[in-house]
C-alpha cells in the first residue's frame, strides 16, 4: 500500500511539472487577438453611368474571397445619364445595379430628389442596400425615412456610418442644390446642425468603426473632420473631387466622379481604432476584366433607351459656353418668345462636331426641368439679374452694364423700363429666384431638352455658335 501511495505522489508532482513547465514555455497567455480586417470599396457622383458597373462587381466579387468587404456611395446616383433619367422608370437602372454588385449602403445626394418625391419613394422601395441621411425629414410623403446612421456587420466587424447631405441649394431657404420645388414637403438642416448630436454614437452602437458618410463636398468635409473629430474616417461626395488626405487625424476619402474611379480602404481595426490604412484610387478606365452577366444588363439598357437617332448636325466642337449660346436660342425659337435665359449650371455638357444624336441633348441638359413663359417688364428682368447675380446665358436681346447699372437693348434700340416681354426658362430658374418670378408661369408640355430637340428636328440649318457668347452675371 505504502508504495502505491509513493507511486502516487510521484505521479502527480510529475503532472505538475509538465503544466508548470508548459507556462514556462509560453509566458505571455493566450489571448485572442483583437485585430479585424476589412475592405470598403466606395464611389460617389455616379450621375447615371453605368458601363463601369461590371468591372465594380467584378474587383468586388474577387475581394470579397479573400476579407470581409463593404461597399459604399457617397451620393448623386441620379441626374447625368439619359437611359437612366429617360427610363420608364426614371432612375431605375441605376437602383437595379447597385443591387446586383451588392452595395450595402448609400448617403443621400441632392440630386436623389431631382426626379421629385413619387419617384424617389419608388427607387427607396427597390432599393435593396440602407440609406442613410440625418439631416432630412421625409415629412408625410410617404418616402421612407432613411437611417439617421446604420450599423453594417460583416462576420466579426462592425461598422456604423453617419449620413449627411448638403443644404446649399437656395439663398433663403435650407435645401440640397435640387430643383426647389422638388423638395417642398420635406424638410432638411444644415449638417452644422446635427453632427454634435451623434458623439455617442460609436460608444452606444458598441462600432469597431465610426465613419461619416457624406454628400457635402470637399471643403465641408474638412470642416467636418475639424469641428466635430469623432469620426475614424469621412468617406464624402459632392465636389467630384479625388480626395485623400488627413484633417485632425481622421481620413478623408472621395472617389472623383462619373464612376471612373473607385476607391479601395484596406483597414486592419485593433482594439476599435484603425490600426492601419491602405488606400487605392482604381481607375476603371484601365481595368479590363468585368462581371459578364452585368454587362449584358447595362448593355441591353443603353439598346433599349434608343438615344442614337441623328437629329440635327453641328458644324464645329462646341464649349459649353457656346453651347449656353445655342440653347438659349432655340429655346426662344421653339418657344415663340421675345428673349430666353439659361442657367450657366444648368449646360452639364459641350457638343462635338459632326451628327447631334438625342443622348447629345439629353447630357447637355439631364434634370428633366419643366419649359415656362412669363410676363415680366425690363426693369423686372433687370431687377432679376441684378439682385440675383445668377450668371446665365441668354438669347434676343443684348446686356450691357456700367457702373452699377443694365441696359437692355433689341435690335440695337435701347429697352424702356416699362416695355414687357414674353420670356421662356426652365421651371428650376423661378424656383430657386421664386422673390423675383411672382407670377403663375404657363406650362408647355415638353422639358427644356424635348424642346431643344423639338427644335432640332424641325431646322435643318447646321448649328454654329463658336463665335457667339451670350453670357451674362452681374458685378
Amino acid at each position: 500500500m505504502m508504495f502505491f501511495k509513493q507511486l502516487f505522489k510521484y505521479y502527480f508532482i510529475f503532472i505538475l511539472f509538465l503544466s508548470c513547465s508548459k507556462n514556462e514555455n509560453n509566458a505571455t497567455p493566450l489571448i485572442e487577438s483583437s485585430s479585424k480586417e476589412l475592405t470598403i470599396f466606395h464611389i460617389n457622383d455616379q450621375h447615371g453611368r453605368l458601363a463601369n458597373f461590371s468591372k465594380i462587381k467584378y474587383i468586388i466579387d474577387q475581394e470579397k474571397e479573400k476579407t470581409n468587404v463593404i461597399v459604399v456611395c457617397g451620393g448623386d446616383i441620379f441626374s447625368g445619364n439619359p437611359v437612366v433619367d429617360n427610363h420608364d422608370e426614371k432612375g431605375f437602372p441605376m437602383i437595379d445595379l447597385m443591387n446586383k454588385v451588392g452595395f450595402d449602403v448609400s448617403v443621400i445626394g441632392n440630386h436623389e430628389f431631382d426626379y421629385g418625391e413619387a419617384i424617389l419613394k419608388d427607387r427607396f422601395q427597390q432599393s435593396q442596400f440602407d440609406w442613410v441621411c440625418a439631416n432630412v425629414n421625409m415629412n408625410a410623403t410617404g418616402i421612407p425615412e432613411p437611417n439617421e446612421y446604420k450599423t453594417i456587420i460583416k462576420n466579426n466587424v462592425k461598422i456604423t456610418f453617419l449620413g449627411l447631405v448638403e443644404t446649399n441649394g437656395k439663398e433663403n431657404a435650407t435645401i440640397p442644390s435640387t430643383h426647389p420645388w422638388r423638395v417642398q414637403n420635406l424638410t432638411f438642416e444644415d449638417y452644422r446642425d446635427v453632427a454634435a448630436n451623434y458623439s455617442e454614437v460609436k460608444e452606444n452602437e458598441q462600432s469597431d468603426l465610426f465613419i461619416a458618410l457624406t454628400h457635402l463636398g470637399n471643403s465641408s468635409d474638412e470642416r467636418l473632420a475639424t469641428n466635430f473629430p469623432y469620426f475614424d474616417i469621412i468617406i464624402g461626395g459632392h465636389s467630384h473631387s479625388k480626395d485623400n488626405e488627413t484633417i485632425n487625424n481622421i481620413p478623408i476619402f472621395q472617389a472623383g466622379s462619373n464612376l471612373n474611379y473607385l476607391g479601395k480602404l484596406q483597414l486592419v481595426i485593433n482594439n476599435k481604432k484603425v490600426e492601419s490604412l491602405d488606400y487605392e484610387l482604381i481607375d476603371l478606365g484601365k481595368f479590363s476584366d468585368y462581371d459578364s452577366t452585368l454587362k449584358e444588363l447595362v448593355d441591353s439598357y443603353n439598346e433599349e433607351a434608343d438615344l442614337d437617332g441623328v437629329i440635327g448636325f453641328s458644324e464645329a466642337y462646341h464649349s459649353k459656353s457656346a453651347v449656353g449660346s445655342f440653347y438659349t436660342d432655340a429655346l426662344r425659337m421653339e418657344m415663340n418668345v421675345d428673349i430666353s435665359f439659361q442657367n450657366t449650371g444648368g449646360v452639364r455638357n459641350s457638343l462635338n462636331e459632326g451628327d447631334i444624336l438625342k443622348r447629345e441633348i439629353y447630357s447637355i441638359d439631364p434634370f428633366n426641368n419643366g419649359s415656362v413663359t412669363y410676363t415680366m417688364t425690363v426693369k423686372e428682368i433687370k431687377d432679376f439679374l441684378k439682385g440675383s447675380k445668377a450668371a446665365i446665358y441668354y438669347s434676343g436681346i443684348e446686356l450691357e452694364q456700367e457702373n452699377g447699372f443694365i441696359t437692355m437693348y433689341k435690335n440695337q434700340q435701347e429697352l424702356n423700363d416699362n416695355i414687357s416681354l414674353t420670356i421662356g426658362i426652365n421651371d428650376y430658374i423661378p424656383a430657386v429666384y421664386d422673390q423675383y418670378f411672382t407670377q403663375t408661369p404657363s406650362y408647355t408640355s415638353n422639358t427644356t431638352a424635348e424642346t431643344i430637340i423639338n427644335y432640332l428636328e424641325n431646322t435643318t440649318t447646321p448649328i454654329n455658335y463658336t463665335q457667339i457668347n451670350n453670357y451674362f452675371q452681374f458685378q
